[in-house]
Order: C-alpha cells, then sequence, then structure tokens
C-alpha cells in the first residue's frame, strides 16, 4: 500500500508535522528522508530493507561506504551524496554547539558530537578534544586510527600536539566496535599514562570517553581520573 493511502495521522511526514520528529521510528525518520520508494515497496518499505542490511543501527547505515548503501535499489549515488551532506551538516552543527562557552557545563553536547562522529565506524579511532584554561573547546583531531580490536596511541605524541594547540586541558575519546562501552583494563592503563605524561607540562585530562554505538562510558563519572 502507498503511503498515500494511509491514515493521514499515520504517514511519517504528516506524524512528524502533528507530534515531532521523537514519535517516528527509525525506518519513518528515514522515510522522510527517502520521500519516494520503488515499485511494489513504498518508502518505508525501503528504508526498512536499507536499515536491516545495517543490523537495523541506523550508525552503521551512516559509516557504510557508498558501495555498499548503493547495492539497494532506489538508493543511488545521488541519495548517498544528500545523506552525507545531512550528516555532515549535523555534524557541524554539534561541533559549534560543543563550542559554545558553556558546552562543557552540558556534556550531552560533546557526547552527541562524538557518538555521530565515532559510533558507526568499523574501526578504531582514538580522539582528543582541545580545550584552553577556560575549558572552551578549540578544537578536536583524530590521532589514531586502528584495527576493529586495537589502536596504537603513543603518549609523546599526545604531549607534541597539545602542545603545538596550546591547550590548557583535553578529553580523549574513543570507540569501541565491538558496542561494548566497558574500557578495558589497557584503556585505563593508557588513560593513566596519558594524564601523567601530560601532567609535566600543566595540561588536565578532564575526560575519557568510550563510545558504543549510543553507549557512552566516562572515566570522570566512574571516578578514574
Amino acid at each position: 500500500m502507498a503511503i498515500t493511502d494511509w491514515p493521514e495521522g499515520e504517514r511519517p511526514r504528516e506524524k512528524l508535522l502533528q507530534r515531532g520528529p521523537k514519535a517516528l521510528s527509525d525506518a519513518e525518520l528515514l522515510a522522510i528522508f527517502l520521500r519516494v520508494g520503488v515499485t511494489g515497496k513504498s518508502a518505508v518499505d525501503l528504508a526498512r530493507e536499507l536499515l536491516a542490511r545495517f543490523d537495523g543501527r541506523l550508525t552503521r547505515l551512516f559509516a557504510a561506504s557508498a558501495a555498499d548503501v548503493c547495492a539497494i535499489k532506489g538508493f543511488g549515488p545521488a541519495k548517498y551524496a544528500e545523506l552525507q551532506a545531512v550528516l555532515e551538516m549535523a555534524s557541524r552543527a554539534l561541533g559549534q554547539q560543543m563550542r559554545e562557552p558553556a558546552a562543557l557545563a552540558s556534556p550531552n553536547a560533546v557526547r552527541d558530537y562524538l557518538r555521530l562522529r565515532l559510533a558507526g565506524l568499523p574501526h578504531e579511532v582514538f580522539q582528543i578534544i582541545y580545550l584552553d584554561a577556560q575549558n572552551r573547546v578549540q578544537g578536536d583531531e583524530v590521532l589514531s586510527t586502528g584495527t576493529l580490536t586495537q589502536t596504537s596511541v603513543y603518549p609523546r605524541e599526545v604531549v607534541k600536539k597539545v602542545l603545538a594547540h596550546n591547550a590548557a586541558a583535553v578529553i580523549l575519546a574513543h570507540n569501541h566496535p565491538s558496542g561494548v562501552a566497558e574500557p578495558s583494563q589497557a584503556d585505563r592503563l593508557l588513560t593513566e599514562t596519558i594524564k601523567n605524561a601530560l601532567a609535566l607540562v600543566d595540561v588536565r585530562v578532564l575526560d575519557h570517553l568510550v563510545v558504543a554505538g549510543q553507549q557512552t562510558t566516562s572515566f570522570a563519572e566512574r571516578g578514574w581520573l
């Protein structure tokens, strides 16, 4: 059945306008982006098929290659380009929000930014956010990209990068492609090593966030810093 034949209150676009975006499922939100389906499939059907290809996870869809996404009939290069443009706009908006003076008073801004950047990646990435003496975000950078299970981060290189950015404090972050946000013992040892190295140049480590899907674990909240 075509979406136009659905009751008006159940059509994704009308539902969003009446009840807000949080009332919609992932497939319904994606269907609004797709706008149209293909022969025999509504936009919602196509959205469900697309999500199923990526284990039902938007983060995996967002991080997928053009070849993987375009393998779905009805989702070609033009639509892939549109999706990447939307994601980049969202990422930039969150990055700007994160740089607001009061961003660290609301840690969700930092977490949302890191989830969008790291959650769907199939490999492990180590990222650092640089802050000034007033804890205002000055920028961020990926320092290391590893395999599915590990990444190599050298404390000496971290110190060099921090000094080059004239940072007074940092937030560390990395992702767990396994989907488990619990830090490993190796994560804790590395964090302690980096913290001690940065302390020698009077730079504080405010937090280390582990991102796994939509979950995040904070070292600061655990009392590990």
